[in-house]
């Protein structure tokens, strides 16, 4: 059984005294690394142990990496549903799946709070740097840690809500936090400025810290804000250089999303998650989308389910298929037979948040909380750089950028998956938007892209979806507490 390598390269020597005291969920990147210490005037170390504590936040924050997360960017896509039983969170399910958004519930506040508190921390640091006036090499990369993960919040939050507050002082008291929405123009100035401070400043590789923000996170996610603005060019530049950083495609698809998976070379930015005896560092994320069964079957509680129109997607004999959607009533793929539905709940199961059962065994508990969670993986960076390549007028680049990820997928077998052959740009677009859809199939990319291709209307109108769904109401909330600063998107 894999130990995690963050573990074995840094801190093996901790794992006792971390057991022995405290078994609460403080995060396992919380801690000063022995021998670290920072220059200057700030007390040794105090910018790193920050800068740890932000990738707990990662963790530990609603709508970060937790269930909320893939509430909103999954549930609401084509290709999953709710799940677990018909009565279990059925107004939510009426919610994200119907399109009947409410500023009033639970999920709105969670999702903007959590982003908003991870947001605070990371100005914290920042402006902590600032004040301070520290310049040596370790401040700058523990700043750049922190606008890292502030853009990548703003970017999140940007897709979410549209037009929201630009929060960038420290925030002692709430009236600090109160500012009136900024456009999305200005958003994505403030995210682009953020993430050329990260890229300068970051490092390729953290080889004995693994989860921690890079040059690579960096620019994908700048060229992935440059590719919803639909600036291929700038975009193409970014993806350029992170292809040229040394990622590669794991070698089987179905092994990226077991603990075998983590931290891959496939890997451009994962939360990391640890489960030993008497540490649980996870959240609920994998644990909610387990098959919801009963005893050896009790893995979870069953949501986030994909759709009978996701599986009619995929081609014939795509082997990713059998790695992403768990059959109830069907082998599981390591000689296992899941129940039939009924007595289960849904037909179908999310596999990517599945485990094996050795992993199972090991771990002593059926519900998943040892596998990171692949916030961007290198095959989103290559299809992105095709889309950016054929809408620059280079089709024949982007269908070689395809072509890449099909191949990977096929593996050996040769007789599915044919490469793509046409350069007719229309063409090329289509296979685009298909792989993307399989390739990165209850992700939570599927929805986003429909929104900034055009097609939500056309695809997600016969559930309900209209145009101002595009934008997920601000919380009430938040408006409350803003004292009416905050103004409500429109036509909620």
């Amino acid at each position: 059984m894999k130990i995690k390598t963050i573990v074995k390269l840094s801190l093996i020597t901790t794992i006792t005294a971390l057991m022995i005291t405290s078994c609460n969920d403080e995060d396992f990147l919380d801690r000063l690394p022995e021998g670290v210490a920072t220059e200057g005037d700030l007390p040794a170390g105090a910018l790193e142990e920050k800068a740890f504590g932000l990738y707990g936040k990662m963790r530990t924050e609603a709508g970060i990496t937790d269930w909320t997360r893939y509430w909103f960017q999954s549930i609401r896509s084509d290709d999953a549903a709710k799940g677990s039983s018909v009565t279990d969170a059925a107004a939510f399910g009426t919610i994200f799946d119907g399109f009947q958004y409410s500023a009033a519930e639970g999920f709105a506040a969670s999702n903007w709070n959590g982003h908003y508190s991870l947001i605070y921390a990371c100005n914290d640091l920042i402006v902590l740097v600032d004040e301070s006036g520290t310049t040596d090499a370790g401040s700058l990369t523990n700043k750049a840690e922190a606008m890292a993960i502030r853009a990548f919040c703003y970017f999140e939050l940007r897709r979410d809500y549209g037009e929201v507050p630009i929060v960038i002082n420290k925030v002692v008291n709430p009236a600090d936090a109160v500012k009136p929405k900024s456009t999305i123009a200005e958003v994505d100035a403030q995210i682009v400025s953020d993430l050329t401070f990260a890229k300068e400043n970051l490092p390729m590789t953290w080889p004995s810290y693994p989860g921690r923000a890079t040059k690579g996170f960096a620019q994908t996610l700048l060229g992935k804000l440059y590719l919803y603005q639909q600036n291929w060019t700038q975009a193409l530049t970014e993806f350029n250089d992170v292809m040229g950083y040394g990622y590669a495609l794991n070698n089987s698809y179905s092994d990226i999303f077991l603990q075998s998976g983590d931290n891959s070379t496939e890997s451009v930015f994962e939360v990391q998650f640890l489960r030993l005896a008497g540490v649980n560092y996870s959240n609920n994320y994998w644990e909610s989308q387990g098959v919801r069964g009963t005893s050896t079957w009790d893995l979870g509680w069953g949501f986030n389910v994909p759709t009978p129109n996701l599986i009619s997607a995929y081609e014939a004999g795509d082997p990713r298929l059998a790695a992403t959607v768990l059959f109830s009533g069907q082998n599981d793929g390591y000689g296992n037979i899941l129940p039939t539905s009924p007595p289960l709940d849904q037909p179908y199961w999310n596999k990517k948040a599945y485990t094996l059962p050795s992993e199972r065994a090991f771990f002593g508990e059926n519900k998943n909380h040892w596998s990171n969670i692949k916030l961007i993986r290198y095959a989103d960076v290559l299809l992105m750089a095709a889309e950016a390549a054929n809408e620059s007028g280079q089709s024949s680049l982007a269908v070689s950028y395809i072509n890449q990820v099909r191949a990977r997928a096929r593996g050996t077998n040769t007789s599915v998956l044919p490469d793509i052959t046409s350069t007719d740009q229309a063409i090329v677009r289509a296979a685009i938007k298909q792989e993307r859809r399989i390739e990165l199939a209850m992700e939570g990319e599927r929805f986003y892209d429909l929104v900034r291709w055009g097609d939500a209307n056309a695809i997600l109108g016969g559930l309900g979806y209209q145009p101002k769904n595009e934008f997920y109401p601000i919380p009430q909330t938040a408006i409350d507490q803003s004292g009416g600063v905050l103004v409500q998107n429109p036509n909620y």
